[in-house]
């Protein structure tokens, strides 16, 4: 019991939990914004009539085949692809990359180790590698 007690005081299976929680929160909110403003903004545009493929099919040897409904699925994937796109992955780039604008503009690398270390440095704090100081013509913009 011992073994199974410390396995689910974890950090990161009580970390993975919260993110499959707030994961599924989050898929509900994304189809419930596709649902119920995305989808009616496209009825809206296409005169009042959702599109609706789900009755396309073609039967072989009493087989049917649904590829209308395979149609729907595939727009619904293709409208909730964009919205996170367009209302996640674009913010959040933007803000990280704010945010690292101002990291780029103080450090550089280090020939010899790769680490980050500031501009105006002489000597590498991590390899203690002599640095030549960077004319202030040659740092990256602000």
């Amino acid at each position: 019991m011992g073994g199974f007690k410390k396995f689910l005081m974890r950090g990161n299976l009580v970390e993975l939990a919260v993110a499959v929680v707030i994961g599924a929160t989050f898929s509900g909110l994304v189809q419930a914004l596709v649902a119920d403003l995305i989808t009616p903004l496209i009825a809206a545009v296409t005169g009042g009539r959702q599109p609706d493929f789900s009755k396309y099919v073609f039967t072989v040897n009493g087989a049917e085949f649904k590829y209308g409904d395979f149609i729907n699925h595939l727009l619904t994937f293709m409208i909730i692809a964009a919205v996170i796109y367009w209302l996640v992955v674009m913010p959040m780039t933007r803000l990280i990359s704010f945010f690292d604008r101002d990291k780029q503009a103080t450090e550089k690398k280090c020939p010899e180790c790769l680490s980050d270390i500031p501009l105006e440095a002489r000597r590498c704090a991590f390899c203690t590698a002599e640095l030549s100081r960077v004319p202030a013509n040659d740092r990256p913009p602000a």
